[in-house]
């Protein structure tokens, strides 16, 4: 084999190597694309759906937690637990029912009672209490903290529809929408860990 015949070879040796290069590129990019489309993002979802204090406190505390992980937080808050989400201070105009509920829900978040030992109130005014002698932040500021953290609060249309509940009811928060069930479906099928309160 002369020189000619020896440098087309290896043109064409190389021409075949960066064709099989070209392909193993390509199937290393599809591949990644799969697996980042498949990740399970460092999420935590949260379900709150009780509107008793002691609960949305659990609750807060641990969004407040995971975001010290770098975690990314979404909070569906539904039903009952919505009543933390109301501002007092705040009217929309309601039917009859808007307004029967209006009265019977708690009127935000300083208006909860505890899921135990509540004693009439007194059991909130001790827990209050309780919290600031030792320091522990207050759920209203533990909200805040969570807007400024970026902790995203995701709100069921659905049950503030059927509770009466406005849009403009709500408190200012930096990172609120008012979404159906399949937000919290998409945000737990993603998630790293799914807890419901």
């Amino acid at each position: 084999m002369d020189s000619t015949e020896t440098a087309a070879a290896a043109v064409s040796q190389g021409d075949e190597l960066a064709a099989q290069l070209a392909g193993l590129q390509a199937r290393v990019a599809q591949l990644e694309a799969q697996v980042k489309e498949q990740a399970v993002t460092d999420r935590l979802t949260l379900c709150v759906f009780s509107g008793d204090l002691d609960h949305l406190i659990a609750a807060f505390v641990m969004a407040l937690g995971a975001t010290a992980y770098d975690m990314q937080v979404d909070m569906f808050f539904t039903f009952w637990g919505i009543t933390a989400l109301r501002d007092a201070r705040r009217k929309a105009s309601k039917d009859l029912v808007g307004k029967m509920f209006g009265r019977m829900l708690p009127a935000g978040s300083r208006a909860l009672s505890l899921s135990r030992m509540n004693v009439a109130g007194a059991g909130v005014k001790m827990i209050r209490h309780l919290m600031r002698a030792k320091g522990v932040h207050s759920l209203e500021d533990m909200i805040r903290e969570a807007g400024e953290l970026g902790v995203r609060i995701h709100v069921c249309e659905m049950s503030m529809d059927l509770m009466g509940i406005k849009r403009e009811e709500l408190i200012d928060y930096p990172d609120l929408d008012v979404c159906g069930v399949g937000t919290f479906v998409a945000l737990a099928k993603d998630s790293r860990q799914t807890l419901f309160m």
